[in-house]
């Protein structure tokens, strides 16, 4: 079992910026490709990026890059989305995830977190 916690959500101004923590257990997140998604109110669940198995590559929705960063920290077995230059759009519910069914942008992934509300206000 791989257990996921994100934390660093909160309430923000637009043009902002807000680090969202990913902590794993039961599973290096090395060797799993580790995604984060989003859910606004009212709509489905989306992909915003992805880190590959040994965090050599990165991957990211068209509406995020250069904003937002993914990255990885071995030694405290984390995955990071660094969120720079937040616009009232990026107001959700973040997931972190770990283990795809399926290719990286799919939301079929097999292990999640509880989420962590981003808010930002204009």
């Amino acid at each position: 079992q791989v257990l996921l916690a994100e934390s660093g959500g909160g309430l923000v101004q637009a043009g902002g910026s807000l680090k969202l923590s990913c902590a794993a257990s039961g599973r290096t997140v090395s060797s799993t490709v580790v995604g984060w998604f989003r859910q606004a109110p009212g709509k489905e669940r989306a992909f915003v990026a992805a880190l590959s198995r040994g965090g050599g590559t990165t991957w990211y929705t068209d509406s995020v890059r250069g904003r937002f960063t993914i990255s990885g920290d071995n030694a405290k077995n984390t995955v990071y989305l660094q969120m720079n230059s937040l616009k009232p759009e990026d107001t959700a519910v973040y997931y972190c995830a770990a283990d795809p069914r399926r290719g990286y942008s799919s939301s079929e992934y097999n292990f999640w977190g509880q989420g962590t509300q981003v808010t930002v206000s204009s």
